[in-house]
């Protein structure tokens, strides 16, 4: 069994990930960290696992029982833990904070994308797990990449659920200001878009293009809506082809011939792709859950990876029908 500890349970991501993980056939939750919740019950703050786990949060640390560590902090935060508290080389870090996804770092993180970095992630001892949005829409436009398409300014418009936020109330998350209501943020200046940017390039050799996201916040909980348009020549059924055979060997990635919906996927690890061509217009459509496939299912599928597991171990989630 692979041994765990999460720091940083109380919100959104800690709640998912405690949920999958006490379901995974081969993990084993060792202590969940909280200060401010320590000694309550994890039902108490994540009231969907009554009657699953006696699980109580703790203040305590004890990393050197623990084979994985998941980082469940705000953005910044893990960062500061790993300077002030020395983790035992045997302990793996998978980091669902943005602190060490871009470029090579001193601290040795492999960025956690498992469509292109798989036999990295599966060598590391680091993962920083890619952001949500920058999962969703990399995954809408990387076999654009590998067939050198992305010449030009990328139009990127996606639209997120209100968990995307996390679980600290604001006044954008607020019920009555959220139901009924869409609303820009972050316009152009998304910090995922680096992100982004770092795995075209990757894939492609090269991106002198921008890429123009435009990010949304819709009145649901769960999942992300994600529309790329690239200006290309190629025809579609050579894009539809280099679509297919980039995702051949992906676990939760598909490209779907038809037209696709979010409902497909929320509930899910799945990444769901599909292209339209309108004269030299491309039109990527691309969706995921945010907490699962954007956040901890992919977490969890990087753990998989890290012990040599099947890498669809504990994540095979059915969408609702309805």
């Amino acid at each position: 069994m692979i041994k765990i500890g999460i720091l940083g349970g109380a919100g959104y991501t800690g709640g998912e990930l405690i949920r999958l993980l006490l379901n995974h056939p081969e993990a084993e939750i060792s202590f969940v960290n909280s200060e401010s919740n320590a000694g309550n019950r994890l039902t108490d703050v994540h009231e969907g696992l009554y009657g699953d786990t006696e699980l109580r949060f703790t203040a305590e640390l004890p990393l050197e029982d623990v084979d994985v560590v998941f980082f469940c902090f705000g953005h910044g935060k893990s960062r500061a833990f790993l300077e002030e508290h020395p983790v035992p080389d045997h302990v793996r870090i998978i980091d669902l904070a943005q602190d060490f996804r871009l470029g090579p770092t001193s601290e040795g993180f492999v960025y956690g994308l498992p469509e292109i970095n798989r036999d990295r992630i599966a060598h590391a001892r680091r993962v920083a797990n890619p952001g949500c949005f920058a999962t969703c829409i990399q995954l809408g436009l990387l076999p654009a990449a590998a067939m050198h398409l992305i010449d030009h300014d990328v139009s990127v418009n996606a639209i997120t659920g209100s968990t995307g936020a996390g679980q600290k109330p604001g006044a954008t998350t607020h019920f009555s200001w959220r139901s009924g209501n869409l609303s820009i943020y972050k316009a152009f200046t998304h910090q995922h878009v680096p992100e982004i940017r770092q795995s075209l390039m990757q894939v492609q050799g090269h991106l002198e293009a921008s890429i123009d996201f435009i990010p949304y916040r819709g009145d649901f909980a769960r999942g992300i809506f994600a529309t790329e348009v690239v200006r290309t020549d190629a025809d579609l059924e050579t894009i539809v082809n280099g679509y297919k055979a980039f995702y051949k060997d992906s676990a939760f990635t598909h490209y779907v011939d038809q037209p696709i919906d979010l409902k497909q996927v929320v509930n899910t690890n799945k990444a769901l792709v599909h292209c339209d061509k309108f004269g030299d217009r491309l039109l990527i459509t691309s969706c995921i859950d945010n907490l699962l496939k954007g956040a901890v299912g992919q977490a969890v599928q990087n753990m998989n990876i890290l012990f040599g597991i099947p890498e669809t171990t504990g994540l095979r989630l059915k969408a609702s029908a309805f």
